[in-house]
């Protein structure tokens, strides 16, 4: 009998405690895409510090950041606050600061350069993939 009391208070116990999980919210969506910089949809990005959407890919569509010569960024632009995709506009970056990018219905902000949570979240941007050939093409994916 205190056998089988200390399994079920075990049972109980263990039934009780939820582990957090540290996988970010926002859907892994699959894909795979080649962007020419030099059109003119995406000519922001023949200069460092330049930025553009990507719209048909990742959740919600992608914010691809030049950060160097050689080095580009591709952050999903849903917001981890919002991990069902409800909120009507995705990651924009604000006004004031190009580098910070703000969630229109939580006021989460996260930063463009590294993808980090800056306020109101505990997870980052869920970063992508990217391979530059050094020219024309940048390859997004995951």
């Amino acid at each position: 009998m205190r056998k089988f009391l200390m399994i079920v208070v075990l049972l109980i116990g263990s039934l009780g405690c939820k582990k957090k999980s540290n996988q970010n919210p926002v859907p892994n969506v699959s894909f795979d895409i080649t962007i020419n910089v030099n059109l003119p949809s995406y000519s922001a990005l023949t200069g460092v510090g330049g930025w553009v959407y990507v719209n048909n890919a990742g959740a919600r569509g992608i914010i691809v950041y030049r950060r160097a010569t050689q080095e580009f960024v591709a952050f999903d632009r849903q917001s981890p606050k919002d991990p069902n995709g409800t909120c009507a506009k995705p990651l924009t970056p604000e006004v004031s600061n190009f580098l910070t990018l703000k969630d229109s219905c939580s006021g989460a902000t996260f930063s463009l350069y590294d993808g980090s949570a800056q306020s109101g979240s505990e997870f980052g941007l869920r970063q992508y993939a990217v391979t530059w050939d050094g020219s024309t093409n940048l390859r997004i994916y995951n």
